[in-house]
């Protein structure tokens, strides 16, 4: 059975005076990890605030401990990337 793991990221960005500036953000970060981790990713809510985003990473393996990995990458990377920007984390499995 196929394991299902979505990483959801929050963000707050407090340097972001427009929309124009956050999706910047939300663009170069959504990029580089689907081209490093190979994983779907989406802005899932808070489009219209120009100082808040949601980004969900999602990713599909065979073997649950191998997802668990890629996405702890996924988040060690976004963590990387935005720095104090990145205040929340969750993961959710479907299996």
């Amino acid at each position: 059975m196929p394991a299902i793991g979505v990483l959801t990221l929050d963000i707050r960005l407090e340097d972001a005076h427009s929309l124009k500036d956050k999706r910047q953000v939300v663009r170069g970060l959504k990029d580089r990890l689907r081209h490093r981790f190979n994983v779907a990713v989406a802005e899932i809510d808070h489009q219209d605030l120009w100082q808040r985003a949601m980004i969900a990473a999602v990713t599909v393996s065979g073997d649950r401990a191998h997802a668990d990995t890629v996405l702890q990458s996924v988040e060690n990377e976004a963590t990387s990337f935005l720095g104090a920007s990145l205040v929340g984390t969750s993961v959710e499995w479907i299996e």
